[in-house]
Formats: structure tokens, C-alpha cells, sequence
């Protein structure tokens, strides 16, 4: 019996010392990419836009191209950590990158574009779309750079390195990717990190499209931190106008945009704390303002909470969509009804004309 205990307190003291030294990795390991990065443009592009044209802009978080109708993520209370296969990712990544092409936007704003990460089996979900979209420059900037993450224990989350990327028919020029805010709490490790990147595109007669592409938090632990991080882009915003340039924001806001997507959607919200309404007066003062995206006859969600395969009893809502400032109009607005056979997101067009 002794030997027995003997070797229970050496299995047990074995263990702490595993996870004890997990945890130190994870301490160790956390580190925030660095804020005004500079960003390289591939594929350059020599275009310029022209004030009084319509152009049109799609915004689309791909969920990594894992985001099947079928799948769940552990995060939002599903089962899966990773695509099923490498075979379905590549399988979805072709349909999810032919379908974008097929749209023929002037300006593609893209969020969670994996490239070698554990979850996606390594795969460079960036070469999909660069090589549909040959005639596009394209700036990619890393939101998420993790530790790898033990967790699930049956299907390590693994490193997280995910991306933003835009793509543009027109020049790019001096393209940065700035640091949002986080909490300085331990759920800093499982927001892994957040930026947004900056784009100037230049327009005739002097003037720029400054153009932004961000994906706020989620996992947060009151959604407060979203706000200040939406508040950061909005003055980023303002300070473009200021200017004289024309300013449009876009991307995945992780907010109800509708404001009360309960009634708007038919949809229960209670339990889910991640997706609150804009705060009140965010905009007062600022010559910025939102597009929400939608038919009121009959409104598309681009969100659907993937704790299950989709059904549609399922909680939907709206968190994407787009900012601009006074000197751009916005023609129309749209959330594409894929049904989420990509992603767990829609994507959401908007069609403009620069003042």
C-alpha cells in the first residue's frame, strides 16, 4: 500500500510539474505584436480612385475556412478546435476564394485568414485568395500571434496565427497595422491580440481613401474592452477627416449592430454577454457615422453563434458591417445570404461615392 501512495504522490507531483511548467510557457511566451508596424503591399497595384464613382467594397470574416454549416467551435459552446481535415478546409477554402473572386468588389476587406496555424493544418489560407484575385494588390496584417494552446486536451487549440488582409484594385500606399487595446486581465491570453490596419489609397486631386480593416474582441469578460477599441478606430477616423481625406472602416465589430437583434432577428439573446449594442452617443461629435446592413422587409444576419451545427433556432445577429466619415455616401448596403455555407459569417457589401 505504501509503495502504492509512493507512486501516486510521484505521478501527481509529476503532473503539477507539467502543468506548472505549461503555465510558465504560456507566461513566458505571451507577447504583443509591435504597434505602427509597416506593412508591405504584394501584388502593387498603380490605380487611383476618383471622387463621384461608385465603387463597391465587401467585408467577409472567413472563420479560417473551417466554418462548414455543419461545424461547431469549443469557444462558443460547440466541440471543435480545428477544421474537420485538411481535405474539407481546402475543399471550403476553394469554393469560399472562388466565390469572392466571383463578386468582382473593387476593394475586399477579409478577417481571419489563417497561416500556419494548428488549427488549420498549417495551411497558407492567404495564397487562396491572392491567386483568384491576380489583379488586386493585398496587405496582410497578423491579429492573432499565440502560445500554443494545450486546450481542448483531445484537440489542442494549438498556435493561433490568423490575419487580416485587404485587397484593392487600387494603389496602396503607406499601410500600417496598429495595436488595439486589450484587458489586462488573464483573458489576455485568450484574446491572443488585436490590431487594425491602416491602407492609403490615393484619390485624384490630392486626396486619400484611407481606408480600415479590423476585427474587435470577443472573448472578453463584459465586452467593455470592444468599446474602446471601437472608440480607437473611430478617432483614427475623425483625425482623417480632419485632414480632408475620406475615411471608411470595416470588419467584424463582435457588436449587435442592430441594436436589439432579439426582436429584429426573433432571436434569444439571454446568456450571450459578447454581443452588446453600440454604446450610446459613441459617434456624438464626430463626423463619423454607421452602415448597418440590412433589408427591413427581410434582414440577413452576418453572424451565427456556432455552438452547434446551424439551425435556425440558432442565436443569429449582425456584427459586420461598416464606418464612414461625412464626405463619403453611401449608395446601399447589404448582407450577401449565403446561408453560412463558408463561414459562420455572411459577408457585407456596401457600395460608395467618394464626395
Amino acid at each position: 500500500m505504501k509503495k502504492f501512495f509512493k507512486f501516486l504522490l510521484g505521478l501527481l507531483t509529476v503532473v503539477l510539474i507539467i502543468v506548472l511548467s505549461y503555465l510558465c510557457y504560456v507566461f513566458i511566451a505571451y507577447h504583443r505584436i509591435p504597434d505602427n508596424a509597416a506593412l508591405e503591399v504584394q501584388n502593387e497595384q498603380t490605380a487611383s480612385m476618383q471622387s463621384g464613382e461608385e465603387y463597391q467594397i465587401l467585408s467577409y470574416n472567413i472563420g479560417f475556412g473551417a466554418y462548414e454549416p455543419d461545424y461547431s467551435f469549443f469557444m462558443d459552446g460547440g466541440t471543435r478546435s480545428w477544421a474537420f481535415s485538411e481535405d474539407r478546409l481546402n475543399e471550403n477554402m476553394t469554393g469560399l476564394s472562388d466565390w469572392v473572386a466571383s463578386q468582382n468588389a473593387d476593394i475586399y476587406i477579409l478577417q481571419e485568414v489563417d497561416r500556419d496555424a494548428t488549427r488549420t493544418y498549417h495551411v497558407n489560407e492567404i495564397d487562396y485568395f491572392a491567386d483568384r484575385l491576380p489583379d488586386y494588390g493585398y496587405v496582410t496584417a497578423q491579429n492573432f500571434d499565440s502560445p500554443f494552446l494545450f486546450y481542448p486536451f483531445t484537440e489542442p487549440h494549438g498556435f493561433a496565427r490568423s490575419y487580416l488582409m485587404t485587397c484593392s484594385r487600387f494603389a496602396m500606399e503607406d499601410c500600417v497595422r496598429r495595436s488595439l487595446p486589450l484587458e489586462d486581465t488573464l483573458m489576455k491570453l485568450v484574446d491572443l491580440d488585436r490590431c487594425y490596419s491602416v491602407h492609403r489609397i490615393p484619390v485624384e486631386g490630392e486626396r486619400e481613401l484611407v481606408l480600415i480593416n479590423f476585427h474587435l474582441s470577443a472573448y472578453t469578460s463584459d465586452g467593455k474592452i470592444a468599446e474602446e477599441q471601437l472608440k480607437m478606430v473611430i478617432e483614427t477616423m475623425q483625425e482623417e477627416y480632419e485632414k480632408g481625406n475620406y475615411c471608411i472602416a470595416g470588419g467584424d465589430f463582435n457588436k449587435d449592430l442592430s441594436g436589439d437583434a432579439a426582436s429584429f432577428f426573433n432571436t434569444d439573446m439571454e446568456g450571450f454577454t459578447w454581443a452588446q449594442p453600440l454604446p450610446e452617443g459613441i459617434f456624438d461629435g464626430r463626423n463619423v457615422s454607421m452602415v448597418f446592413a440590412y433589408d427591413p422587409e427581410d434582414p440577413v444576419p452576418s453572424c451565427r453563434n456556432a455552438d452547434g451545427p446551424y439551425n435556425p433556432d440558432q442565436l443569429v445577429l449582425t456584427v459586420d458591417g461598416f464606418m464612414v466619415t461625412d464626405n463619403v455616401t453611401v449608395n446601399r448596403s447589404e448582407v450577401v445570404d449565403l446561408k453560412f455555407r463558408y463561414s459562420d459569417h455572411n459577408p457585407v457589401r456596401m457600395y460608395f461615392v467618394l464626395d
